[in-house]
């Protein structure tokens, strides 16, 4: 291992992040010296791809295509995984572990299925795991809930976490243009993938909140017991029945905790205009926090690109690096609590929200107060209503706000409901958050 005359550090993966982080360790070396005390010295970069030209002199650095070099190497202190996916990284992770080597990884679909496995193996050898950057880039998020909140018993977080949703829904509503159209747009300007899925169907999302609720509630979760929802069926109508009520729709992870039960759940969701949520537009992230002595927080920024990614993955390892110049050894638990609880994670079917509900129903005389009576037939109230033009025996937009209700009564109602003759279509549903 390295004196502590320095920290010696390899990437494993030199992509967009990776890049960035490279760039940020380079460029950025005398400020990271200076608030350090010793140098971060980038040793080695792996890559199957070694050839390509990034755009940076990387002088001294080694490159090379087998990761192991870096995880073997007896001088390096800190492995950065940057390859993402499960396969092989974290067959490196563990085996960098094994190595008694800390890691800095950026990779939340590997944390939010295999991260208890890292943790524990983590915990046992005695080396740190970052992973700031594993959620909305460069905002110290995680930073925040492991150290800057902990004396708080964190009640909720409701977070946009998706740069290419949150751009895709913030055209959609200021030019009125279909979803479709819209993801186009965003392929071509590089905001979103050629294989958008994990993207537009939540997934990505439900990734980044399985690390934010395990931090915020000392417990593991289970990425399977997320609800995840993507806004793919989100349409022009939608957003402006949402405008006239003086709402906006975003794709929201939510975490919180109700009677000791946490909520952990992602889909399109509609919240009030002025919320400060709401007002964040374009590529951006931003995460409200609610804590028991803090009360409210905001966090805003750019969540992905490499160089918001890489100053997340400098700062993780400018912390373990501080740790070792000190020999304070894991001063900060991986996952962030000592004493961790198994906290149950709430069924969908068991939450109670406020719904905004849109029927395609027929003009005719007697379907409002169909529609109604099954709704209250199963404990759901109507809050408001609004019907847009009418055409005779025709199909036409019928919207209703519902007071709170609990999902499997508003499910078992909408089945019912769209069984009936006088209903064009299935009902577009949208769960709302005051």
């Amino acid at each position: 291992m390295a004196t502590k005359n320095s920290i010696n550090v390899g990437i494993i993966g030199f992509g967009t992040v990776g890049t960035g982080t490279a760039r940020i360790l380079l460029e950025n070396a005398d400020i990271i010296k200076r608030r350090l005390g010793v140098p971060v010295i980038l040793k080695k970069i792996s890559d199957l791809d070694v050839k390509r030209d990034r755009g940076i002199k990387l002088g001294d650095v080694k490159i090379t295509t087998d990761a192991k070099d870096i995880i073997t190497d007896p001088e390096i202190d800190i492995v950065i995984e940057l390859i993402g996916g499960y396969k092989p990284a974290k067959e490196f992770i563990l085996e960098a572990i094994k190595n008694k080597k800390h890691v800095v990884t950026a990779n939340k679909a590997l944390l939010a299925v295999h991260g208890e496995e890292i943790y524990a193996a983590a915990e046992k050898a005695g080396v740190t795991v970052g992973y700031e950057a594993s959620v909305a880039g460069g905002i110290p998020i995680l930073k925040s809930l492991r150290e800057g909140l902990a004396a708080n018993r964190i009640e909720s977080i409701y977070g946009i976490v998706n740069g290419t949703c949150n751009y895709i829904l913030t055209l959609m509503t200021n030019e009125g243009r279909k979803f479709d159209e819209v993801l186009k747009e965003a392929q071509a300007k590089g905001y979103a993938e050629a294989d958008p899925t994990f993207d537009i169907e939540g997934i990505d999302s439900a990734h980044k909140l399985a690390v934010l609720t395990m931090l915020a509630f000392g417990t593991p979760v289970r990425f399977e017991d997320i609800y995840t929802e993507g806004i793919s069926k989100i349409t022009p109508i939608d957003i402006e029945f949402a405008k006239d009520l003086g709402y906006k729709i975003k794709l929201l992870a939510i975490t919180k905790m109700v009677n000791n039960e946490i909520e952990a759940r992602v889909h399109p969701t509609m919240i009030p205009g002025d919320f400060p949520v709401a007002t964040v537009d374009g590529v951006f992230n931003a995460l409200f926090v609610k804590g028991n002595a803090v009360g409210n927080t905001l966090f805003y920024g750019r969540g992905a690109g490499d160089m918001p990614t890489g100053s997340a993955v400098v700062a993780d390892v400018m912390d373990i690096g501080r740790d070792i110049i000190s020999g304070s050894g894991n001063r900060m638990p991986v996952a962030a609590f000592r004493e961790r609880s198994q906290l149950k994670i709430r069924k969908m079917d068991d939450i109670t929200s406020c719904y905004y509900l849109r029927f395609s129903a027929i003009d005719k005389p007697g379907v409002l107060s169909k529609i109604s009576g099954v709704l209250g037939k199963h404990n759901i109230s109507i809050e408001s209503m609004i019907q847009k033009g009418r055409k005779e025996e025709q199909a036409v937009p019928l919207v209703m706000m519902t007071h709170e209700a609990l999902e499997r009564n508003v499910r078992v109602a909408l089945d019912e409901i769209n069984k009936m003759d006088c209903v064009g279509g299935p009902t577009m549903v949208i769960r709302m958050e005051q």
